[in-house]
């Protein structure tokens, strides 16, 4: 089991590998854009068009802080280094998943229809009613 700390840490760090892997492809994308604009003799397309520094930015930032977020969240679970950088990296869609999470009670109250009679109340039973014909 990790420490807190170092869960946080390793964590950021698996949202910063996804993130450096998400920008490589845009660079990659753009690269293959400037090879197919040099073969067709056309304009070499521009980095602005792939990447956008001030979105893309905040992105990761964001990205990194969900990776924290999770290793802090998880810690007590997370048992290794690449434990915690996989949580990181799939901080969004593990804590989305979390966020989703319903109770035992909860799952089985949705499965119900509105109207059955595990949701309205009981009858009262009177025994007088109940003995006279």
């Amino acid at each position: 089991m990790l420490r807190w700390a170092e869960a946080t840490a390793y964590g950021a760090g698996g949202g910063l590998i996804v993130e450096a892997v998400v920008t490589y492809g845009r660079l990659r994308a753009w690269q293959q854009a400037r090879h197919a604009a040099r073969v067709a003799d056309d304009r070499l397309p521009r980095i602005g068009k792939f990447v956008d520094p001030p979105a893309d930015s905040l992105a990761a930032l964001f990205r990194v802080m969900l990776g924290s977020v999770a290793g802090w969240l998880l810690h007590a679970e997370i048992t290794g280094v690449y434990a915690a950088v996989t949580v990181g990296a799939s901080a969004p869609a593990l804590l989305a998943q979390l966020g989703r999470a319903t109770t035992a009670t909860d799952a089985l109250r949705a499965n119900e229809p509105s109207g059955s009679p595990a949701q309205a109340d009981p009858p009262e039973l009177d025994p007088v009613r109940e003995a006279s014909p």
